[in-house]
């Protein structure tokens, strides 16, 4: 059988992506209650970081372990990479001694080109272009609060930026059905091939309230990611009027939840009250990342099937 990576969410099937989702919140609740599955005995996940992280790295190899295997963390300059060994070497290689690898890193090119040379799973842990596993948390999030029956008919407000977690929730969007309204200032939009991909499923617009109205999730990120630094003080005068507070909340459905991927900038993309309030989600996005991670694991290289 085929290997299978994780680049994007819309590599899934919308029965796998569902599949995935009850799989990460069986593995939540057995976790809460004490219980264990190993799949990952006598296994190895490989970590190449070429950003910096938080809750990728500890999830993953915390993943990696809890289901029995254990994780090597990566950088550059310590591989040859760094030296300008190809990637099509590096992934010949580094599959010849493990069973799966994830990686955080910038250009999506650079893991196209990993999975296409690696004969293990190559996991996406964040690109320029792709988040899918923090999606994926986020997803299992709204199918805590909401029920899994409701994730096909939800309306989303993406509020901000149009990078690399907009175009997951459009995947998102894409493989589920539900509606995503993003509100994204001029010159910040969304990659227009992956939008018109979703069609209808998705739609941009240019003022934050109108995403917002009646949306059962409001998320969003910060106004300027890793690798933009430079750019901070342009973005925070283009973002102006897109801070998520609690008067744009309350143009929400009344149950409405936010999502915020963090780490986050209270003052600016968030104000203080609506990310430490009650309709907060955070934590429970946060902790989601490590089960729906092992879901993906357990799949890709514990050979678990999703359907």
């Amino acid at each position: 059988m085929a290997k299978r990576d994780l680049l994007r969410i819309d590599d899934l099937s919308r029965a796998e992506l569902v599949a995935l989702l009850n799989r990460a919140q069986t593995l939540r609740t057995m976790r809460a209650e004490g219980g264990r599955v190993e799949p990952l005995r006598g296994k190895t996940l490989a970590m190449i970081f070429e950003k910096a992280s938080t809750r990728t790295r500890v999830s993953f190899e915390s993943g990696a372990f809890l289901l029995g295997g254990q994780a090597i963390m990566l950088r550059p300059d310590e591989l040859q990479i760094g030296r300008g060994e190809s990637m099509a070497d590096t992934a010949r290689v580094l599959s010849r001694y493990i069973d799966g690898i994830m990686i955080r890193t910038f250009s999506h090119q650079i893991i196209e080109d990993l999975a296409h040379y690696a004969t293990v799973p190559v996991i996406n842990g964040l690109t320029d272009l792709t988040h899918p596993c923090q999606v994926l948390a986020d997803l299992q999030t709204c199918q805590m609060a909401f029920g899994a029956q409701a994730l096909p008919t939800m309306t989303v407000a993406w509020i901000g930026d149009g990078n690399n977690m907009a175009h997951s929730w459009i995947n998102a969007a894409k493989v589920l059905g539900f509606q995503l309204r993003l509100a994204c200032p001029a010159g910040y939009d969304p990659d227009p091939s992956i939008l018109a991909a979703a069609g209808d499923r998705a739609v941009l617009v240019r003022d934050p309230r109108e995403a917002a109205e009646g949306a059962h999730v409001i998320t969003t990120d910060v106004w300027a990611s890793m690798g933009q630094e430079a750019e901070q003080a342009a973005r925070v005068a283009a973002f102006k009027g897109f801070q998520v507070d609690e008067a744009l909340m309350a143009l929400g459905d009344g149950d409405a939840i936010f999502l915020h991927c963090l780490p986050a900038h209270r003052g600016e993309e968030v104000s203080a009250e609506v990310i430490d309030g009650p309709r907060s989600w955070i934590l429970d996005e946060a902790e989601n990342r490590l089960h729906a991670q092992n879901a993906v694991m357990e799949w890709l290289m514990g050979g678990r099937p999703l359907l």
